[in-house]
């Protein structure tokens, strides 16, 4: 039961840390435009895979963090939602 808990607390962390990324990616490159507006545009010229993707670098500095604390089962939930991540990147891609 312990275990789930942990890899659910990672999954959850790792999607924070993706938005978090994403937010942080969007507004450094979004220049003055708001978040709403980069989206958009990042959509409409195709990259938007490539900014979620920028965003989720953030999730291998929590993975490492919580592999340091011996909190295997939560970068395991971390590992977990950066591959979903991927996968998603690449099929939106192929849309």
């Amino acid at each position: 039961m312990l275990k789930k808990r942990d890899i659910f607390i990672g999954i959850i962390v790792g999607l924070i840390a993706n938005a978090i990324g994403l937010l942080l990616t969007a507004t450094v490159l979004g220049n003055d435009d708001d978040f709403i507006t980069v989206i958009k545009a990042a959509a409409a010229q195709g990259f938007l895979g490539k900014l979620i993707s920028l965003g989720a670098i953030l999730n291998l500095i929590v993975f490492f963090i919580f592999i340091k604390k011996k909190q295997d089962y939560r970068a395991r939930g971390v590992l977990l939602i950066t591959v979903f991540i991927a996968v998603f990147t690449f099929v939106f891609k192929l849309i």
